[in-house]
C-alpha cells in the first residue's frame, strides 16, 4: 500500500488529489487494491473531507472503483479497456516522441538517459516501486521535452488507470518493460521524428505484453469461475 507524507498547504483538497493521481500513474497502488479514506487522512495528516472529496473526484476519472465509503479499491481492466487505452496512448505518446524529436537538447538526452540508469538499477533489485516510478517519468518526460502542455494532460487520464496494471506486471515483464525505451533515446539523439514515434510504439506494443497477459489471464480465470 502507498504512503504519504503529512501536509501543510493551504490547498488541501488540490494537493491530496494530486498525490493520489501521481502515487496511481506511478504504479503505488496495484488493481484491487483497497483505500481506507481514515488511513489516508491519517498518512496526509488531514480531516477525511480532502481525502473523500479526492476519492469522489477519482472515481469520476475511472480510476477508482467507489461501492461505498467502506469499499473503494483499484480497479482492474477488462481486455477491451485496456486495447482502447493502447491504442489512444500509441496515438499520444507517438506525437509525443515525434514532436521531442525535433527539439530535444543534450540536456534532454541526459535526462532521459539518466532515468535508464535508475531504472536498470531499480529492474536488478527487483524494486517494482521505484521501476515503475522511473517508467512513468521516463514517458512524461517525452511530452514535456516537446512542449505539449495539453498532451499531458489527456496522458494523466489515461495513465491514472494503466499506472497500476504497469505496476502489477513489471517484474514479472523482465527487460520487456524497459528494453524499447533505447531506441527512443537513440533516436531523439539522431532528431529522427519517424523512429522516435515508431520506438514508443513498440515500447507500448511490445513492452506492454505482460501487462496485456495477466488481463488476459484474469479475465480467463473469472469467466471460469463464472
Amino acid at each position: 500500500m502507498a504512503e504519504f507524507t503529512t501536509l501543510e498547504h493551504e490547498n488541501l483538497n488540490r494537493v491530496v488529489y494530486g498525490a493520489l493521481c501521481d502515487a496511481l500513474m506511478q504504479g503505488r497502488f496495484q488493481p484491487g487494491d483497497r483505500l481506507k479514506i481514515r488511513d489516508l487522512a491519517e498518512q496526509f495528516g488531514t480531516s477525511v473531507t480532502p481525502i473523500r472529496d479526492a476519492i469522489l473526484r477519482l472515481a469520476n476519472d475511472e480510476a477508482i472503483t467507489f461501492r461505498s465509503p467502506r469499499d473503494i479499491r483499484i480497479p482492474g481492466l477488462s481486455e477491451s479497456r485496456y486495447r482502447e487505452i493502447r491504442a489512444i496512448r500509441i496515438r499520444l505518446e507517438g506525437l509525443a516522441a515525434e514532436t521531442a524529436a525535433q527539439v530535444a537538447t543534450s540536456a534532454d538526452i541526459q535526462a532521459l538517459e539518466q532515468i535508464l540508469r535508475e531504472n536498470e538499477q531499480a529492474i536488478a533489485a527487483g524494486d517494482r516501486l521505484k521501476g515503475t516510478q522511473l517508467n512513468q517519468a521516463f514517458h512524461f518526460l517525452l511530452p514535456q521535452i516537446a512542449g505539449l502542455p495539453v498532451l499531458t494532460t489527456i496522458l494523466r487520464r489515461l495513465w491514472l488507470q494503466m499506472g497500476p496494471h504497469i505496476s502489477d506486471a513489471y517484474i514479472a515483464g523482465g527487460r520487456a518493460m524497459i528494453d524499447h525505451h533505447y531506441p527512443v533515446v537513440e533516436a531523439l539523439k539522431r532528431h529522427d521524428p519517424a523512429a522516435a514515434s515508431m520506438a514508443i510504439v513498440d515500447d507500448i506494443l511490445l513492452g506492454g505484453k505482460p501487462i496485456l497477459e495477466r488481463i488476459e489471464g484474469v479475465g480467463e480465470r473469472e469467466a471460469r469461475r463464472a
